[in-house]
């Protein structure tokens, strides 16, 4: 670089001559001021004299650039220099380093060579970003253990050595020892408390599992003898249809089901032999119910009320009364026809009327009970509606009865069973203590009469 800077002003010097040789001009010496640029033009008085030669201010611009890059070129080598010094400085410490070692006396050359390449100077500077994070995960963990020994602090007594080096447990403060005795003291009595109270509670329990147990035994037992009297009853009986059921309490429980249900009919004739001396009223000797109706079909005498039909759940008020104590016969009839009715008594038609439930066929698939009151399809009685005495001869017919039929079944003159639902023994079960007897019902009426 110094050479083409050399050759570039011996090129200038020299046009500049050879232009001047050529001219016959002279050379003119003037003093450059302290500072100024060599071959710049000044005046006696020190001042610069403008060039008014193009060639020549192009020229000067190039060797002020070439100055400046020398003067950096310069300095970066000297820059350079520094650093290859310090550079030589270090390696040779860790080679001096590395032939003191006693594996770096046994290595060969080729080995040692191998381990300059690594970063072995411990004085370079570390990544600033991995310095941080590693003094953020000290400081985390010098936080953690402070904390945790602030908490440990908290819940046990500090320790202290003895003279002799035994570690001893300071005692703990007058109040708060004062403060844990009366929370033991309360835990305590609460524990003591609720096992007094578990201990009541096992021996009421045992108390009601034996009194239960016992209820339990006595009503199998009772259960059994019922079954062994029915049994020996069912064999008693001369017919299947010689035979009654007895409701002796008012109850919710007491009841006979009639196995067989009903088809849609149109019209029906109900009749009867029933027993009742209890008041007020006696009950209801029989209902029937079907999914949606509980009351389609119900007798019912209540309280103070005379004895009602209920068809649909309307009602109609029947001119009735058997709460003699004696035993009578009753037939009631209905069409749905107009909602004619009629109720018969002993044979002897007592009333009549119309307008019930008119035009309403009796539905299919419900349950026929004896002596309840069906709230829901076979089930919900009310003590209060139940009936109390004796029911035979239960007879179901889809279609109006003669008067004169009617006549012959209450006096014992004809038998005619129900077509639709028959007084057969087989179709009539008894629940809760309801029991079948049997009963000649032509000669105990007599016999009672």
């Amino acid at each position: 670089m110094l050479t083409l800077v050399v050759g570039l002003l011996y090129l200038v010097i020299g046009r500049t001559v050879r232009s001047q040789d050529a001219t016959g001009s002279r050379f003119v010496c003037n003093a450059i001021p302290p500072g100024a640029e060599p071959g710049c033009g000044y005046g006696p008085t020190g001042n610069r004299v403008s060039s008014s030669s193009p060639v020549e201010d192009e020229l000067r611009n190039t060797i002020i650039q070439l100055r400046e890059t020398i003067l950096q070129q310069k300095e970066t080598i000297v820059s350079q220099q520094g650093t290859i010094k310090e550079l030589n400085s270090k390696l040779a410490r860790c080679e001096a380093a590395a032939d003191e070692s006693p594996q770096g006396k046994s290595r060969g050359q080729g080995s040692r060579r191998k381990e300059y390449g690594k970063n072995t100077m411990g004085d370079l500077p570390r990544d600033p970003g991995e310095t941080i994070d590693q003094l953020g995960k000290t400081m985390q963990s010098l936080k953690g253990r402070l904390e945790n020994l602030e908490q440990q602090s908290l819940r046990l007594p500090s320790t202290n050595l003895t003279a002799g080096g035994v570690s001893a447990l300071t005692p703990l403060p007058l109040e708060l020892r004062e403060l844990l005795r009366q929370r033991l003291g309360a835990l305590e009595t609460q524990l003591l408390r609720k096992v007094a109270d578990l201990e009541e509670e096992k021996s009421q329990l045992y108390n009601d599992t034996a009194a239960h147990r016992q209820r339990t035994e006595s009503a199998l037992n009772s259960l059994l003898e019922r079954i062994t009297e029915l049994e020996k009853n069912n064999n008693a009986f001369k017919s299947p249809e010689d035979f009654k059921v007895s409701l002796p309490l008012r109850t919710n429980y007491l009841y006979g089901r009639i196995k067989k249900s009903l088809p849609e009919i149109y019209a029906f004739t109900v009749c009867m032999w029933l027993k009742s001396g209890a008041t007020p009223g006696i009950g209801t000797p029989f209902s029937y119910g079907v999914p949606g109706q509980a009351n389609e079909i119900v007798l019912i005498e209540w309280g103070n009320n005379p004895i009602e039909l209920l068809v649909n759940d309307k009602v109609a008020q029947l001119p009735l009364s058997v709460s003699d104590g004696r035993w009578h016969h009753i037939c009631i009839t209905w069409t749905t026809r107009d909602g004619f009715w009629e109720a018969y008594q002993d044979g002897e038609r007592l009333g009549t009327g119309d307008n019930l439930a008119p035009w309403h066929p009796i539905k299919p698939g419900g349950v026929i009970i004896l002596g309840q009151e069906q709230d829901i399809v076979g089930g919900r009685f009310d003590a209060t509606q139940a009936f109390v005495g004796e029911l035979s001869q239960f007879n179901m017919w889809d279609r109006v009865l003669r008067p004169v039929d009617i006549m012959g079944l209450a006096n014992c003159s004809a038998y005619m069973p129900g077509n639709v639902v028959p007084w057969i023994d087989a179709n009539v079960e008894v629940f809760g203590g309801a029991s079948k007897t049997a009963l000649e019902i032509c000669e105990d009426r007599a016999f009672d009469s």
